[in-house]
């Protein structure tokens, strides 16, 4: 206790002393501490900033360090295998190019002597593509893993020893043979597009354009599609690169955002379709082949494909609002997608001309899509709302089978609402068992959700024939998106290449 209260007299002892010692200064050492203190108070705030500065740059500094430590660990490889990446074909300097196979097993992509050969000739011209020149296909996308060789070490080095290239790795697709070649027949003459992709993953099943061509005469090709003068389209693949007017299909993007903008309205929506023509904001608007179909609520307007309805609706909407829903679509907006893909396109705005919004809302007007792009629309309602990347590699194994890397599905973003994947979900199944595509699936085993269109060019000369649906609806299993050119000419409706693709994913 007494040395408790010795301890506490210190302080009290130290402020006297110095008290004591100030009080002893002359007025000449007072004003130097005085001028002292100042100084020290102003070399303090000036400090400051260069205290902050310096630790600004520690920080940069570290989280640069850190950024080339996730580079290297993590995003190296995506930066290598880039298809941009001039740097690749020095990779196959001392590597035998490797084999593309499908996910059945199928070697669709393989080396004869010195020349790349494709086994199946035009049928996976596209998917596939070709290693010649600009490359195309899985042939551009995968070339870094097919350039290189995880062949064992010891292999390695003895072929580096006799001057021999090594192995390159194999990349597995995602592609299924029996889907493709179904879709590729179904098809038969007709140019157009299928995509086939699962909607919870995103891997692409099948994927067809036509016209197409044999990649093991790409030299000939190659040099008729360059041809001055020359109009082959052969090399474009239709299905990812193909743009077209999206006719009715369009139909259910205009039905989510009537919904959207109109929470409560939309279910008590009422059209009568009595006349063969009616005038929506000047423009003269008909159904196919000027058909009525008397009262129509929205689901009946969808299942029938009433254009009068929808030109109504269109007159309806926000043109602003409208716009902002597509774009949530990707429309204007590159696709999440490795290969190169077209832009889709809407371009009305909210002082464009009234007069073409009719047209618009029933797909038909300027509007331009992918098939690539419909079936990510439909795979998005199919999966719940949430838009999955799609993808054509499913995993990289090197030339003996063992697996070296495995992709995994990758999800875009969540763009509708349960309540609103319900509702569309409905309405595309009154339209496979009611509507316009009720006579394509009464008699399949499976249920299916989806949706047909027409669409007119070439001034109504010709039409665009279009089918988006997805199949299992309670869990739906698979997507198919079909296009076919001139339909009114070789007489191949998408509806019916959409069936039997769907009849052989069951088979």
């Amino acid at each position: 206790m007494k040395k408790r209260e010795e301890t506490s007299k210190k302080p009290q002892e130290k402020r006297r002393r110095r008290k004591k010692d100030e009080q002893q200064l002359t007025p000449e050492q007072q004003a130097f501490l005085e001028r002292e203190e100042k100084i020290e108070k102003i070399n303090e705030k000036l400090n400051r900033p260069v205290l902050g500065i310096t630790y600004l740059f520690a920080f940069l500094i570290i989280g640069l360090m850190g950024y080339i430590l996730h580079f290297m660990i993590v995003e190296k490889d995506q930066v290598i295998a880039n298809a941009a990446n001039s740097r690749l074909d020095k990779y196959a300097a001392n590597v035998n190019r490797g084999d593309i196979m499908t996910s059945d097993g199928k070697v669709v992509a393989t080396n004869k002597g010195d020349n790349r050969y494709y086994p199946y000739d035009n049928l996976f011209a596209h998917a596939v593509g070709y290693s010649e020149y600009s490359k195309a296909g899985i042939e551009l996308i995968g070339t870094y893993y097919l350039s290189d060789s995880n062949a064992n070490v010891f292999e390695k080095f003895v072929n580096t020893l006799r001057e021999e290239k090594n192995e390159g790795d194999t990349v597995v697709a995602t592609l299924d043979y029996d889907l493709q070649k179904t879709a590729y027949d179904a098809l038969g003459n007709a140019d157009g597009a299928v995509v086939v992709m699962e909607p919870d993953t995103g891997k692409i099943l099948a994927m067809v354009s036509k016209p197409d061509f044999n990649p093991n005469d790409i030299d000939a090709v190659w040099e008729e599609a360059n041809r001055e003068g020359s109009e082959s389209s052969v090399l474009l693949n239709r299905a990812s690169q193909g743009l077209y007017p999206p006719g009715s299909t369009f139909k259910v993007l205009t039905t989510l955002s009537y919904m959207r903008q109109n929470p409560i309205e939309y279910k008590r929506y009422s059209y009568d379709c009595s006349l063969q023509e009616s005038i929506f904001n000047g423009v003269s608007v008909h159904c196919y082949n000027h058909k009525t179909h008397g009262e129509q609520d929205l689901s009946s307007a969808l299942a029938n494909s009433c254009n009068q309805a929808y030109a109504d609706i269109g007159t309806q909407l926000d043109v602003e609002a409208w716009r902002d829903t597509l774009e949530e679509f990707l429309f204007n907006k590159s696709l999440p997608y490795t290969d190169a893909s077209a832009t889709s396109r809407f371009y009305l705005e909210g002082d464009t001309d009234k007069g073409y919004i009719p047209q618009t809302a029933f797909g038909q007007g300027d509007t331009l899509i992918s098939p690539l792009h419909n079936a990510m629309i439909m795979a998005t309602i199919a999966n719940g709302g949430l838009m999955m990347k799609p993808y054509m590699i499913d995993s990289v194994e090197n030339y003996k089978g063992a697996r070296i890397k495995k992709f995994s599905p990758s999800s875009y973003a969540t763009l509708m609402t349960a309540r609103e994947v319900e509702i569309l979900t409905s309405y595309l199944q009154k339209v496979t068992e009611e509507g316009t595509a009720a006579d394509y699936f009464d008699s399949a085993d499976y249920r299916v959700a989806g949706k047909t269109g027409t669409a007119e060019y070439a001034n109504g000369a010709h039409d665009y024939s279009w089918f988006v649906g997805f199949s299992s609806v309670e869990h739906p299993e698979v997507v198919v998106s079909v296009l076919v050119e001139q339909s009114d000419v070789n007489g191949v409706k998408a509806t019916a290449v959409a069936r039997q693709v769907l009849d052989a994913y069951y088979q």
